[in-house]
């Protein structure tokens, strides 16, 4: 099979190439705002307007005219802005995302060469149109043809994400089938009784962070203090997320490697980490103690950890089967018997129907619910058009 696979490297630009990248992303970051805003005026006119990607680059020869420091980026990274607008609205109309937005100037600083890229892996060097050759810290090799390159900044740093596509052979997976539990206390209990304790990682620096944040309220915003502090709160954030990504990163990996079917609970995590503050009507209840709960569950990266699960089970020629969390606490694992009554405390399972006692038993209803369940419509599995009737 043809895998896409993208490859992320730190790159070392110089003086000249460091002015060029922002300028880059400046250039992208105003057509794409313009072209929304275009867009926007254009439906308030007519409402029946729909977006055109083909209507909208053709107006790029005249912005370049009307702006001329527009010439001096790269035509196809102008293009690419548009593209990423166009995917927005689709995003948008099929219900997946928001309305597009806005682009902030210092907030996910990209943009994207679809060709023209080329790579010297022996070298440690990638050229790039109209920026030139670029070093890069090469930590594992690049395989596949290149399909595109974006550049991205933050905190102060450069990177590149080489997308490539190459022939795939599917492995066959010798692992067993496993049951997965999240939750806060621990952050993922499998079947077999092995669990991952949560990382936690906000939880380790929030003390540095409200320091930090604390400083910030006492320098004159936007002040050469105000603006050290702000890029030191960034470089906290930025090193917060790396840590909790590559948490999952091994935990995930670790799980798809050695077992062939996963069971996962299909938790909506925006639905659990909704705030409870209500309105100014109805005021919410506990709402200090669901704030609490909230951080830690965003802290855990429940949705992250089921996406690299996702496509990793398919690399290593596993299936990933969601099921609905409704009553897999409750159900019991040697009989199959579903009741309220069965949880009666957070810790503690005992089955009404057969007497079996478990700690924490909702480790083995996960896949419990999964094998009985998985021919129903509303479980979902990823992995090969055949993933169903293996199930089955």
């Amino acid at each position: 099979m043809q895998l896409r696979k993208a490859f992320k490297f730190e790159i070392m630009p110089n003086g000249n190439q460091i002015r060029r990248i922002k300028q880059f992303c400046g250039c992208s970051r105003f057509v794409f705002n313009r072209a929304l805003a275009w867009q926007n005026e254009q439906y308030e006119q007519d409402n029946s307007f729909k977006f055109s990607y083909t209507k909208i680059a053709n107006l790029l020869p005249q912005w370049k005219k009307e702006l001329v420091w527009l010439k001096e980026c790269h035509s196809q990274v102008l293009q690419q802005s548009l593209k990423d607008l166009e995917s927005a609205f689709k995003n948008f109309f099929q219900q997946r995302a928001d309305f597009p937005k806005f682009k902030k100037k210092g907030l996910k600083e990209r943009f994207r060469f679809p060709q023209g890229c080329k790579l010297e892996q022996q070298n440690n060097r990638l050229y790039l149109p109209k920026i030139g050759w670029v070093r890069y810290r090469n930590s594992r090799e690049v395989i596949g043809e290149i399909k595109n390159v974006t550049v991205s900044q933050k905190c102060g740093r450069f990177f590149v994400s080489i997308q490539t596509e190459f022939e795939y052979e599917i492995p066959t997976h010798k692992g067993g089938e496993i049951g997965i539990d999240m939750g806060v206390a621990r952050f993922a209990t499998l079947s077999n009784g092995e669990f991952f304790e949560p990382l936690n990682a906000f939880k380790i620096y929030k003390g540095k962070l409200a320091k930090l944040q604390r400083q910030l309220k006492n320098k004159v915003k936007f002040s050469q203090n105000w603006q050290k502090i702000k890029a030191k709160i960034a470089k906290l954030h930025h090193k917060i997320a790396n840590c909790r990504k590559d948490f999952l990163h091994q935990t995930s990996s670790k799980i798809s490697k050695n077992h062939a079917m996963i069971y996962v609970e299909d938790l909506q995590v925006s639905n659990m980490s909704r705030s409870a503050k209500g309105t100014v009507e109805e005021h919410g209840k506990n709402v200090k103690q669901k704030s609490g709960l909230n951080r830690s569950i965003l802290d855990q990266s429940w949705f992250e950890f089921r996406r690299q699960l996702d496509y990793k089970t398919i690399w290593n020629g596993g299936f990933l089967v969601a099921v609905p969390p409704q009553n897999t606490s409750r159900c019991c694992p040697n009989c199959g018997h579903t009741a309220k009554e069965n949880r009666q405390t957070q810790a503690d399972f005992e089955c009404v129907e057969c007497g079996y006692t478990e700690k924490c038993g909702c480790r083995w209803s996960v896949k419990c619910i999964g094998a009985r369940t998985s021919h129903r419509p509303s479980v979902k599995i990823s992995g090969w058009d055949t993933a169903v009737e293996l199930v089955k």
